[in-house]
């Protein structure tokens, strides 16, 4: 197994265990925190079309309360929907990630929870729902991009020379393919210079100090514009134009 892989593993169990020590208390209020610091970023209130991913019941920020302010505020509010790739070959994935588009917020409430107690879109539904890689359907699919993306992940830290948000995810790469489509599709479009916002939420006990290493990265880990924390701290390079008055 390759280096990188091998550091990868390595800090996703250490993080498993971290992460298994926060008090249920302690997420809550820190998920709390991190709505409302991210009510005060232009990055969010600005965003039009937005995707937010559904937490899982403990390890990492819930998202409830951003997916109902989200809608209430007249979003559109995209969630993962994990399927087969339908075009299968060499290096290709075999599930692949979409982001389908809730209707409302009874829509959201309906949402029944998977194994792992994520809601869950039902998959009888999707051919119906407006999402980013369906086709020249009745819901625009076939021109839909995202303004931003809120992500999840199981560790971040920044760049000690230039700044970079760097995130280890859960190792399924569904969200480094999905952006590598959407960045394709946005190019088919002529939206080379209008990129999707990656924005990161994260428990204070993800980010990693200096003296506890660094999230490995390869040439396909894609960094992230803006990380929020449970207490409250907003990191990355777009963080000073990020504030809204």
């Amino acid at each position: 197994m390759a280096p990188l892989n091998v550091a990868k593993r390595h800090l996703r169990a250490v993080m498993k265990l971290k992460l298994k020590a926060v008090p249920h208390d302690s997420i809550v209020s820190q998920s709390s925190t991190v709505y409302s610091t991210l009510k005060t970023l232009t990055a969010y209130v600005s965003a039009k079309r937005v995707s937010v991913f559904l937490s899982m019941p403990t390890g990492e920020i819930q998202t409830d309360a951003i997916v109902r302010d989200a809608l209430a505020a007249g979003k559109e509010v995209f969630i993962p929907y994990l399927h087969k790739n339908p075009v299968t070959g060499p290096g290709l994935p075999t599930r692949i990630m979409d982001m389908v588009r809730l209707r409302d917020l009874a829509d959201y409430e309906s949402l029944q929870p998977d194994r792992w107690g994520i809601p869950s879109i039902d998959p009888d539904t999707v051919p119906g729902r407006q999402r980013v890689f369906g086709g020249p359907d009745v819901q625009h699919s076939d021109s839909t991009l995202l303004d931003l993306v809120l992500m999840p992940g199981v560790a971040f830290d920044t760049h000690p020379d230039n700044g970079a948000i760097r995130r280890l995810g859960h190792g399924k790469g569904f969200y480094d393919y999905f952006l590598f489509r959407h960045g394709l599709k946005a190019g088919s479009l002529g939206q080379q210079e209008s990129p999707v916002l990656l924005l990161g939420l994260a428990l204070s006990e993800q980010f990693l100090s200096p003296s506890e290493g660094a999230v490995p990265v390869g040439p396909l880990d894609q960094p992230l514009d803006v990380l929020v924390l449970g207490s409250g701290d907003v990191k990355g390079p777009l963080v000073s134009a990020n504030k809204t008055d």
